[in-house]
């Protein structure tokens, strides 16, 4: 039969191993607690994509169990915050020029993708003074006789959408006289705020936008000509020191899923046509 200090080494090794495990499994909680409170990756994301990106930020979610943090805004003020430091991981444009700059400037992994092109539409809100069509002629019309007073597009300083909004007015004939009457939003889903809502007599902004039930269901949108403007080519671009999350982010927003939801929403996707 085994003696006392048999009876004792035999306790200590089967401690010593329960000991061991115990710790193992703990730093895998602490590790995997670590990954759950790990606050996830910021995107900046153009205006344009709210409704759609969010759909795609869903779809990812639920396909991979990962997280990224959507931030919308003007892909001018984007561009500006970036060079400065701001901590994105991801810029998704609404101008491939400001993907091109960052790429110069050694912010980016590398020269960044194409991941659609965006069209503009004239909308009008419930009970607004005109009636839309691609030529806008009755808003022509209502602009001559005074019957719009406000008229909503993005800032073209730094809004691309508003870029194209000013292109499609000029091409039209109607910038000069459309000019006092502007109201201009920080970013195109302002843009599209101000003339859903009433706050103006209509206004220009991204297709997108306009087909999302939120905003097109206040009002009567057409699609406006795209000889009427420079093609809204929209790049995307991994910034310096992204993480695996937002690489799989990147990688998820060009397989079929993402491209069906951004179809959804009106853009026109690089491989297809108009």
């Amino acid at each position: 039969m085994p003696n006392s200090v048999d009876r004792i080494r035999a306790w200590t090794r089967r401690s010593v191993v329960v000991a061991s495990f115990g710790f193992a499994l703990l730093g895998a909680s602490m590790s995997n607690l670590k990954a759950q409170q790990s606050p996830p990756p910021n995107v900046a994301a153009a205006a344009d994509l709210k409704f759609a990106l969010d759909e795609v930020g869903a779809a990812f979610t639920r396909d991979t169990g990962k997280t990224v943090a959507l931030t919308y805004g003007s892909s001018g003020n984007f561009l500006r915050q970036i060079q400065q430091g701001a901590p994105f991981q991801m810029f998704l444009s609404a101008d491939e020029g400001f993907v091109r700059q960052l790429a110069d400037a050694g912010k980016t992994i590398d020269g960044g993708t194409l991941y659609a092109i965006g069209r503009i539409v004239l909308f009008a809100p419930k009970n607004a003074p005109f009636k839309v069509d691609p030529e806008l002629k009755d808003f022509r019309a209502a602009l001559a006789d005074g019957r719009v007073q406000k008229f909503a597009i993005a800032n073209p300083e730094h809004a691309p959408y508003g870029v194209a909004a000013e292109q499609a007015l000029r091409s039209g004939g109607l910038w000069d006289a459309v000019q006092p009457k502007l109201v201009m939003g920080e970013n195109v889903a302002q843009a599209a705020q101000f003339a859903s809502s009433g706050s103006t007599q209509g206004g220009i902004f991204a297709y997108s936008l306009a087909l999302s039930q939120h905003v097109g269901d206040l009002g009567t949108f057409v699609l406006l000509p795209a000889e009427s403007h420079e093609p809204l080519r929209q790049r995307m671009v991994l910034l310096k020191g992204a993480d695996e999350t937002t690489r799989a982010f990147y990688a998820y927003v060009q397989k079929p899923a993402a491209r069906a939801i951004f179809r959804k929403y009106g853009f026109v996707l690089p491989g297809e046509g108009s």
